[in-house]
This record gives C-alpha cells, sequence and structure tokens, in this order.
C-alpha cells in the first residue's frame, strides 16, 4: 500500500463552488484505489471558487478517475496527484460538474492514442456527441438544442460575458425607446467626416469590416457594358428602360437564399489566408493592411501549431490512425460544407499527412480568431455612422444616375428607431468583454508537459514582437487598422 497526495483545485468562474461532498477514485494500469472523499479547504464546509483543497494520502496505484457526487453546479479546474516517488501529474478538467454521475478525467500528457481504461464512459460520449439540426436546407447545419440553457455550460456566454452584454443592450434599448433625436457625439468621427469620400470608400474594400471581397480583375465579364460599338440608342428605348431592377428585401427566405449562395462559393482555400491571397491576386496591392498583418498572424500561429502538433505526431500514419481527428474532419466536411465536391480540396478524410494536418488545424485557429477580429470588431468603427453603412432601406437603391437629392437620401435611409437599433447591434458585437482573453493566452492549463509549455511561451512572445510592430506601424497611419493586432483578437469566438 503507497501513498498519492492528492490537490484539487476549484474554479474562479462565478457559481463555481458547491455545498456538496465530492469523492475521487484514483485508477492506474496496474489497479485502483478506494472512493476516497475530498475535504474542502482549510476546514471549510464548502468548495470555495478560487481556492484549493487540503492535501490528503489516499491508497492507490497510479493514474485518476476522479467522480463527482453533487448537485449543486461545481467548476472543477484541475486535479494534482503527487506519487511516493515526488512525480506530480496533473489533470485538466475545466468543466462544470452537476450531477450524481460518475466522471472520468484523464492525466494531461498528450496521447493521440488513448488506453482503455481513459475511454469516455457510453453516457460522456452521448453528452459530447454532436447532434445535428438542419435549420434549413442548403445552409451549414446547426446543433440541435431548444434554447441556450440546454447546451452544456462550457460553451454557453460566460457569466460575465452575459451580464455585461445584457446590462449593455437593457441600457441602450432604453435609450432608444426614450429619445427622438440621437447623439453625434457617439458615433466614430473619422467615419462621420470621411465617408463621403472616394478615398474612403475605397479604403474600407481593403481595411473594412469586409476586406475578403476585393480581387484582381484579369479579363473583363462577358456582360461588360462597354463595346467598341458606337453609342446609339435605337428605337423609343430609353436609358432608364434598361437600368430597371428588381428589388427585394434581405430578410426571411431571401436571408436562407443569400446563405445558399455564400456556402456555394466558399471553399477550403479561401478559409486558408495565403491561398486566399494569391488566389484572388492581390499580393502586391498597397496598403493592404488585412493582408499584411494577416499573414504574420498565419505564420505565427502556423509555427505554433506546427511545433506542437509535431510533438505529438511522429508519422503520417498516425495522422490516419487517429479515429477522433478524422471524425472531426469529417463533422466539418458532412455538417459545415454539407458534402459539397467543389469545396477547393477538403474531402471527408483529408488528412492523411502531418502538413496537412497542420495546415487544416491552423485554418480552424485563424478563423475563429483573426479572422473573426478582422470582420466582426470593426463594425462599429464603420457602421456607427449609419449613413456609411445602413441597416436596412426604405426604400430600393436608386437606379438612375442624377435623379437623387439630400431629400430622397433621407427618405431612403432607415428611420431613427431602425437606426438606433442597428447601432445598439453592433456596439454589442464590437465591444470587448472585461473577461477578454487574447489570442496565445491560455488560462486553462491544459497542456502540463515542457515541451508544449515552451511552445506556448515561445507563441506568446512572437505575438507581442508582431503586436509591438503593427502599433509602431500604426502611429503613422491616418486610419490605424488594429484589427488583426494580436492584442486586440480574441483567443476564439464568443459571440
Amino acid at each position: 500500500m503507497v501513498d498519492y497526495s492528492v490537490t484539487v483545485h476549484t474554479g474562479y468562474l462565478a457559481g463555481g463552488s458547491t455545498i456538496n461532498k465530492i469523492n475521487i477514485k484514483l485508477v492506474g494500469t496496474d489497479g485502483e484505489s478506494d472512493h476516497e472523499w475530498l475535504k474542502p479547504w482549510k476546514g471549510a464546509l464548502t468548495f470555495l471558487r478560487g481556492q484549493v483543497s487540503s492535501e490528503y494520502a489516499s491508497p492507490c496505484l497510479n493514474l485518476p478517475h476522479a467522480s463527482s457526487v453533487t448537485e449543486d453546479a461545481w467548476f472543477a479546474s484541475k486535479v494534482e496527484v503527487k506519487s511516493p516517488e515526488g512525480d506530480t501529474y496533473n489533470f485538466p478538467i475545466y468543466r462544470w460538474i452537476s450531477d450524481n454521475e460518475v466522471h472520468q478525467f484523464r492525466e494531461g500528457t498528450g496521447l493521440w492514442k488513448l488506453v482503455i481504461f481513459c475511454a469516455p464512459t457510453t453516457e460522456d460520449m452521448k453528452q459530447t456527441q454532436a447532434l445535428w439540426h438542419v435549420y434549413a436546407e442548403g445552409i451549414p447545419h446547426c446543433i440541435k438544442t431548444e434554447d441556450p440553457l440546454s447546451l452544456p455550460r462550457e460553451v454557453r456566454f460566460s457569466f460575465t460575458k452575459k451580464t455585461e452584454f445584457d446590462f449593455t443592450a437593457s441600457i441602450l434599448h432604453h435609450k432608444v425607446l426614450n429619445t427622438t433625436t440621437i447623439n453625434l457625439a457617439n458615433f466614430p468621427e473619422y467615419t462621420q467626416e470621411h465617408w463621403k469620400e472616394d478615398a474612403f470608400f475605397g479604403y474600407q474594400y481593403l481595411n473594412g469590416v469586409n476586406p475578403i471581397m476585393i480581387q484582381r480583375c484579369k479579363v473583363l465579364p462577358g456582360n461588360f457594358p462597354v463595346t467598341e460599338d458606337k453609342i446609339f440608342l435605337h428605337g423609343h428605348c430609353k436609358l432608364t428602360d434598361e437600368m430597371q431592377v428588381i428589388f427585394a428585401a434581405s430578410g426571411g427566405e431571401a436571408l436562407v437564399t443569400i446563405l445558399k449562395r455564400s456556402l456555394s462559393e466558399i471553399t477550403y482555400t479561401s478559409l486558408c489566408m495565403p491561398d486566399d491571397i494569391a488566389e484572388r491576386g492581390v499580393e502586391d496591392v498597397p496598403n493592404y493592411y488585412y493582408r499584411d498583418d494577416g499573414l504574420k498572424l498565419w505564420d505565427a500561429v502556423y509555427k505554433f501549431v506546427e511545433g506542437i502538433l509535431g510533438h505529438y505526431y511522429k508519422s503520417d500514419a498516425e495522422v490516419q490512425q487517429d479515429t477522433e481527428l478524422q471524425k472531426w474532419t469529417s463533422d466539418i466536411f458532412e455538417h459545415g460544407f454539407l458534402s459539397q465536391a467543389n469545396t477547393g480540396g477538403l474531402s471527408r478524410r483529408i488528412l492523411t499527412t502531418v502538413p496537412e494536418m497542420v495546415k487544416f488545424v491552423t485554418m480552424a485557429i485563424f478563423t475563429g480568431s483573426g479572422q473573426h477580429s478582422a470582420v466582426n470588431t470593426g463594425q462599429y468603427d464603420y457602421g456607427g455612422w449609419m449613413p456609411n453603412t445602413p441597416v436596412s432601406l426604405q426604400l430600393p437603391p436608386p437606379t438612375t444616375k442624377g435623379t437623387t437629392s439630400e431629400a430622397t437620401m433621407l427618405q431612403t435611409l432607415p428611420d431613427v428607431n431602425t437606426t438606433a437599433q442597428g447601432m445598439a447591434v453592433m456596439w454589442l458585437l464590437s465591444k470587448q468583454s472585461s473577461d477578454f482573453v487574447p489570442l496565445g493566452q491560455y488560462p486553462e492549463e491544459h497542456f502540463s508537459e515542457e515541451v508544449p509549455c515552451k511552445m506556448i511561451q515561445n507563441f506568446q512572445g512572437e505575438l507581442e514582437v508582431l503586436s509591438a510592430a503593427i502599433k509602431v506601424r500604426n502611429k503613422g497611419l491616418e486610419v490605424p487598422y488594429k484589427y488583426m493586432d494580436p492584442k486586440e483578437v480574441e483567443n476564439s469566438v464568443t459571440i
């Protein structure tokens, strides 16, 4: 009989404490211990958030297995087990435990192939299995759930984000309902002053909230109206007759149509920034800060991912044999791209080599961090001044040049209430939460090995250098571009 010292950490999240009793059982390759009751911090009756339980001795053989008996939700962050030889084993949890079931957690050393006793139980697999829902035919599937509260607590809004979001929304809603004018001082000053200028209009296609649309025109389109023929209008037809368009509101069923069209155009390569820049032919466009900063950020993420994955996957065969990895990419192909053939190199099983895996994981991280920041964070900067980016129109856009006036423009733009509502939405989507976590920072310690931890430190150092360079560059710009600054990029999408 030998003694293993166990220390349990309760997370800092609001509501993370519990008054219930928790027991733990350690399981190893050669045997397992009995269940042992955990002792709260310093003899307290509860496991307090942010606190560490007192250490105690437990008869054990090797690797752990934790079980919880609780009805009141408890956020366990990690468990540390110290062997008689002085070795410390870390078990990252970072989960809410809110039932009376047994929960299994394995030691934090990264393994692409798990031993059998660390495999999840049938119940765990049911809880983590994605249940897909077809919201509308032809668009990516979504998680099947009754409402956000039925989702696992780990993927819901944090308490801080939800509180701040609801509080800000209620204040803005109150102001909207109790005002007939809008305080112009709240508008982005530069946009308000320059929105009529052609140069600023063009700048937004490079560095605004939609910087991925612009591309080099190599060949004139077949329906390009300018020809070599002399201009002559036959018969009674007027130019205005030829310029009539059909106008439809982009809401309801029309929105689904737009989403279907977007999905049909998206490809795997369009999600990989270096490939996308090359395909659009914009490698040499000047003042394209989205491209300049984005490619440097992509390279930093790629180098980090290459190091981490290369540490665990030593051969292409190991990639091919990782069933969880292949299931992940299969889900993306099937439920994200709807198994379309024209996905630019993406197939049901694309990860056959280590380099392919590195690129794919880099794409996933970059899309959820840097790319999301580029197309989301600046919404209020450019849309806060409504005439620059109207959230809706009361009349169809003009079809004939020279027939508009200030009066017709005001009739076309949305009314005050709609404008204020749109401003509120863009402000909420652009606002940084107080629990913001920048790219490269990991409050949850999922890695405990020396090599990966060193790689994380190196990654953070590269991001610091890139952030400093962007800040120096921005000092000389009339309109600073900060959306790809690692200090401004959130570690993952949190909307």
